[in-house]
């Protein structure tokens, strides 16, 4: 148990001992995608419809479906770093630089046919198919040169189907290599050891190649090379996806450039596919305006790309977070429209407003373009379709609507798209003034008594369609969830009520959520709630009145015991103040505070004076926020007068 002193008063005041106060407690699956560490080549099958892609980290190869999902693998092909597939479509080739190999697989099961060892320190590490024969590049940056492998030569992997040393003396380091399908004897050269970097064109169907046309790197042309690629029905290479060079008489002069880039790739029909960045471009020959464009995402590098043998898909390997990542990239053909829309941000509802926009892409569209509009608010959540409106010959269109609902608006124009464009659509929104609603809430602000049961009513004003109203309680304290207590329709005078057991000092919420016509409205009122206490007074002898109040008598050597009874919470805590009477007033001493067991009890002993004639009263406190919490309102406790006799 703990105790508290009280001391008699001297003529002025009552003197207070320091003893403390003590308190007695009285009891998904989804498919997996290609993603590889390095790049190590990559090269689409026609005939299997399949993509195949080179980790050159993991020593892997990777093989996809057109959509990118993974089909198949495999490993052990040490540090390759590129790939290529024989005309015919059966057998990937893989330059294995890490073991100095040519590795022959079967492309229908990644099953490997041959292994042909490259007598070099450094290579192979460019590979490419052409005149029957696989060409690959070696060497370091001061003896590059190019090698072959036949594959006619039995038995399959023997080192007599190998021939290095095929264009001595013409590049620095591992040079690019790239073939063309309506060329089948034609071999690109690109040397990558300087920045005056040169090229060739050889003719590899013969038994040794051929140069058709050399250019020995003098910055006119290019400041070195990173990607080439030959050119479909014309005598032309494409050098870093944008310089376009022309080759005649054994030499090559520039002819025309596109946008800028750094690698590409082109089809059979003669598109080019572009990277620059996170953006692919697809053009048509010789022109500087995209047919299509791509956003890949990619977050470092240009894009490696390649397309199907039948032009239907551009495959693109992205740098992602996590590596290079396939991604498939559909419709490439198809040009891409730009539509806009714009609609004034603010109108009044029931007027007319105009709503404009332009339609243009950079493959010409149909005359009489029309584009369908949808107009989706309040009233129609699904959409509502509007009238059609017909793109002008400068691409602009314009409508009117009246809009009927207030709130959000939003105006969406499509595009179907044609034979020669993607569908295409945009929309804008429109904020439609609403009416604000009456909404209130009573008692705001009222204070009761514990536990009483109070009748909260909201009322609503005029609306258009909605009349419910939600009636939401969040008692104070983290314990108490905000809880719906009722939604309903207001009744014919525009009210709703909910009773609330106050408990705890409480928000009241009144929620409209508004109409097509009317704005939401939320309201809130407060309502506070003492606790309920009591103190019981022990020990004394009698009770009787000194004047017109009732005092509990205690011998001048007997001590109190004040046991308080107050609404528990968790770590609250009771004031207990005490007065003196003293020179015909009541004087006050710092009131303590005593944590409450979990019943709500706190029980506190008053020492004894010794001495006779003191009166005393005491009572318990519960103080918002001094009392250890703030889910109550300030609650005082009534005097208890105690009188000490001899």
């Amino acid at each position: 148990m703990r105790t508290r002193s009280i001391s008699t008063a001297t003529a002025l005041a009552v003197l207070f001992s320091s003893a403390v106060l003590s308190v007695v407690a009285a009891g998904s699956a989804s498919a997996d995608s290609a993603t590889v560490l390095a790049p190590g080549g990559i090269v689409a099958d026609g005939a299997l419809k399949r993509v195949f892609v080179g980790d050159a980290e993991a020593g892997k190869i990777l093989a996809t479906d057109y959509d990118g999902t993974l089909v198949d693998s495999v490993s052990g092909i040490t540090a390759v770093t590129d790939l290529a597939l024989s005309d015919d479509g059966t057998t990937l080739y893989a330059a294995a630089s890490g073991s100095h190999e040519i590795v022959a697989l079967d492309a229908t099961t990644l099953d490997v046919l041959a292994r042909y060892t490259v007598a070099t320190t450094y290579g192979p590490r460019h590979v490419a198919f052409a005149g029957g024969k696989v060409w690959f590049s070696y060497g370091d940056q001061w003896d590059g040169n190019l090698g072959s492998v036949d594959p006619a030569v039995q038995p399959a992997g023997s080192d007599s189907a190998v021939q290095l040393g095929q264009f001595s003396n013409r590049v620095w380091g591992q040079a690019l290599l790239d073939t063309d399908p309506s060329s089948p004897g034609l071999l690109a050269v690109g040397e990558t050891g300087l920045s005056t970097d040169s090229m060739a064109v050889l003719d590899v169907s013969g038994g040794t190649p051929q140069l058709d046309a050399w250019y020995n790197g003098d910055y006119s042309l290019n400041s070195g090379i990173s990607d080439i690629d030959l050119v479909p029905g014309a005598s032309q290479v494409l050098v870093n996806g944008k310089e376009r060079a022309a080759y005649a008489d054994g030499k090559f002069t520039a002819h025309g450039a596109y946008p800028d880039g750094q690698r590409a790739d082109i089809a059979a029909n003669g598109l080019v596919a572009q990277s620059n960045g996170n953006t692919v471009a697809v053009y048509q020959p010789n022109t500087t305006l995209p047919v299509r464009t791509y956003d890949t995402g990619a977050t470092t590098a240009p894009t490696t790309l390649r397309w199907a043998p039948d032009n239907s898909r551009l495959f693109a390997l992205v740098a992602t977070t996590g590596g290079y990542t396939l991604k498939s990239l559909s419709d490439p053909t198809l040009n891409n429209p730009t539509l806009t829309v714009n609609a004034p941000s603010t109108a009044t509802r029931a007027q007319q407003l105009t709503v404009t926009g332009n339609l243009s892409a950079t493959v010409a569209l149909p005359s009489g373009t029309s584009l369908n509009v949808t107009r989706t608010d309040l009233e129609s959540p699904n959409g509502k379709a509007l009238a059609p409106v017909t793109v002008k010959a400068d691409g602009s269109y314009s409508f009117t609507d009246t809009p009927p609902a207030s709130g959000t608006v939003t105006y969406k124009v499509s595009y179907a798209g044609d034979a020669e464009h993607t569908a295409v659509s945009a929309s804008d929104k429109v904020a439609v003034s609403r009416t604000a609603p009456t909404l209130t809430l009573n008692n705001n602000g009222k204070v009761y008594n514990y536990s009483a049961d109070v009748s909260f009513t909201a009322h609503l004003g005029s609306t258009y369609k909605n009349r419910t109203v939600e009636l939401w309680a969040n008692p104070y304290g983290a314990d108490k969830p905000n809880t719906l207590l009722k939604s309903g329709t207001v009744d014919s005078s525009g009210n709703i009520s909910v009773t609330v057991d106050m408990t705890r000092d409480t928000d009241v919420t009144a929620v409209f959520k508004g109409d097509a016509r009317y704005a939401p409205k939320t309201v809130k009122s407060t309502g506070y709630a003492r606790v309920k206490i009591s103190t019981a007074v022990s020990k004394h002898y009698k009770t009787a009145l000194i004047g017109s109040t009732n005092y509990y008598w205690f011998h001048k050597t007997t001590a109190p015991l004040l046991t308080t009874t107050m609404t528990y919470y968790k770590g609250r805590k009771q004031r207990f103040d005490l007065q003196v009477y003293s020179g015909g007033s009541w004087h006050s001493d710092d009131p303590q505070y005593f944590a409450l067991g979990t019943d709500g009890k706190s029980a506190v002993s008053l020492d004894a004076p010794g001495q006779s004639g003191i009166k005393a009263r005491i009572r318990s406190t519960y103080v918002n926020s001094a009392s250890g919490d703030t889910v109550n309102t300030t609650t005082y406790g009534p005097w208890k007068y105690l009188y000490f006799s001899s």
